[in-house]
């Protein structure tokens, strides 16, 4: 089992969970800058809209997650701040981060769905490498798993996942690789493929959604409405709806500018 403490420095302990969503903030805003600027998008607005969205998003996803889970918290109050234990729900940070990005960008009138484009693959590759911190906390996995199943895995996944005697799917792995592979997919969208301001923002709710659907649904610590209706699910239902019916009013919309374009010439 890995020691969820990465480093000690006296009283205060540095977690691993920490270490990795840092990382995660540092290597996505990098992107972010990158992409902004082959946008035509002055890269410092990415850096002063980091300064909102990580506070926005790690406060909305906490908050989501103690809502969901509050009988957890109750009676310990101050364990609501103990994000380094886990517990981020990513919708919460979703809504956090987007209410903080959309006050900026009306703010500094700046293009929402241009700059959305340029930022959402720093959002899906961020996840992908957080799901690591769920690992080393050895939660967010899936119901039992045979020992023959999991030895198709390398040893140290193997060995996080066997916890109380007991082999557990690794779903936090699925969806880091369902993460990387949507992330490969926006990139080549957003500099190959793109036809229209909003797509790849667009096409990120439909496929992220997708993969959490499924996976959610192998989770055994999925936050409950009802204790039976899966919190994420409904969400990701709702988001693949929303981002089909997105993309084919901006398609229809951007057909329909070039028809037009070239009516007028």
């Amino acid at each position: 089992m890995i020691d969820p403490i990465a480093l000690s420095l006296g009283p205060i302990n540095i977690h691993w969970y920490g270490i990795i969503m840092g990382f995660a903030f540092f290597l996505g805003t990098y992107l972010a800058r990158y992409n902004a600027k082959r946008s035509g998008i002055d890269p410092d607005h990415v850096l002063n809209m980091v300064v909102l969205i990580i506070p926005a998003a790690i406060i909305c996803a906490r908050a989501y997650y103690v809502i969901f889970e509050w009988d957890q918290y109750k009676d310990n109050l101050l364990s609501v701040f103990y994000v380094w234990e886990g517990g981020l729900a990513i919708h919460g940070g979703l809504i956090g981060g987007v209410l903080a990005g959309a006050w900026y960008v009306r703010k500094h009138n700046l293009p929402f769905l241009l700059l959305g484009d340029a930022m959402i693959p720093s959002v899906i590759l961020g996840q992908a490498i957080g799901r690591w911190g769920n690992f080393i906390n050895q939660e967010a996995h899936g119901g039992p798993a045979t020992a023959e199943y999991m030895a198709l895995f390398p040893a140290f996944i193997r060995d996080q996942m066997y916890i109380g005697g007991q082999y557990y799917h690794p779903t936090f792995f699925y969806e880091s690789m369902w993460n990387l592979l949507v992330f490969a997919i926006l990139m080549a969208m957003l500099y190959r493929f793109k036809r229209f301001d909003g797509q790849v923002l667009f096409s990120y709710l439909v496929l992220y959604s997708i993969g959490r659907f499924f996976i959610e649904g192998m989770r055994t610590d999925s936050l409950l409405i009802g204790g039976t209706l899966r919190v994420a699910q409904l969400v990701s239902l709702s988001l693949i709806a929303v981002g089909i019916i997105l993309l084919i009013v901006f398609a229809r919309k951007s057909r329909q500018s070039i028809q037009s374009h070239n009516t007028s010439e």
